[in-house]
């Protein structure tokens, strides 16, 4: 009997793997659009699905970002500047990519743009510490999907939201997090809307990668200057030895990145062509083996694995 059950399970694994690998089988007649083109994973993601020969619509935040990505694309990739939170921006953007589809609509919407904001201990920051974030990780996110939808509708093909572990666990104070908590909920209720128009919806949560987003640098600039600001009583609590101390942990914090960039545009790749696209991807090893296990953990073993990483303060009863 156990040598039937385990049969079925392998025979099992092996179609559910080999469902996975079932691709779509022509991608050179069908256009992509891609936020965040500028750097990282966007960047990579417009080189890579321009070699593999789809039409791809790079968005790019900067002029040197597009005129550098047409350097080193072919002639099929376009790029057009877009501020995702700048309304009147994407809805010309959208009637712009419209124009270039035509009536083959748009197959895949890659939402990848996005910022790291302040990252801060919560009775730190101010509600504008919180804003920028989730005007560029939420709200240019659901503006440009809500724009782009009719294409996608039409061409009966995927959206793409790219998320991080840091919408399934809180890290550290900021409006990063919270930004993607919601990205979550907004990508689960698109996905469920948009089952009867035949759009796959998929998310993909990278562990820590190395890019632009998560420069330790950058991040200790803006803490130690929400830190220069802060009130004496503030500072009293967390101690004068706090702020060196959280810095040289966020320093250390660059030995556990992925370098591979990659291993997300994998994921990309994979909702892109998969005949079966995933609901959710998990992107590094980190997100595989730790943060998304962890994410399903009871809030007790979370808050004491999450909380032994952060440094002591000197006398939280002051004042």
């Amino acid at each position: 009997m156990l040598f039937w059950v385990l049969a079925l399970l392998i025979l099992c694994g092996f179609l559910w793997n080999y469902k996975g690998q079932l691709k779509i089988t022509d991608v050179t007649d069908k256009y992509i659009f891609i936020t965040g083109c500028d750097t990282g994973f966007g960047n990579l993601a417009a080189r890579t699905f321009d070699k593999k020969g789809f039409h791809v619509i790079a968005a790019c935040l900067t002029e040197s970002g597009s005129t550098a990505l047409k350097a080193e694309t072919s002639e099929r990739l376009h790029t057009v500047l877009l501020n995702v939170t700048d309304p009147e921006n994407v809805k010309r953007t959208a009637q712009w990519v419209k124009n270039q589809v035509g009536e083959k609509g748009l197959w895949g919407l890659i939402n990848n743009a996005g910022i790291l904001g302040v990252l801060a201990p919560t009775d730190w920051l101010t509600v504008e510490d919180y804003r920028e974030p989730i005007e560029v990780n939420l709200f240019g996110l659901i503006s440009v999907t809500l724009n782009m939808l009719p294409l996608v509708k039409k061409a009966r093909g995927r959206v793409i939201n790219v998320s991080s572990i840091g919408g399934r666990l809180a890290l550290v104070g900021g409006g990063y997090t919270p930004s993607k908590y919601a990205v979550e909920g907004f990508n689960d209720s698109l996905r469920r809307d948009m089952k009867a128009f035949g759009v796959h919806v998929s998310c993909i949560e990278p562990g820590l990668f190395k890019t632009g987003l998560s420069d330790p640098v950058k991040a200790a600039e803006k803490k130690l200057a929400i830190w220069k600001h802060l009130s004496p009583d503030i500072k009293q609590q967390y101690g004068e030895g706090y702020i060196e101390k959280s810095l040289d942990k966020l320093k250390g914090t660059g030995t556990f990145v992925n370098m591979d960039l990659s291993l997300v545009v994998e994921c990309m790749d994979h909702a892109l062509t998969s005949l079966f696209p995933k609901t959710r991807y998990a992107a590094g090893k980190d997100a595989k083996t730790f943060w998304i296990p962890l994410s399903h953990m009871p809030a007790v073993l979370q808050d004491f694995l999450l909380l032994k990483q952060k440094v002591g303060l000197a006398n939280p009863t002051a004042v």
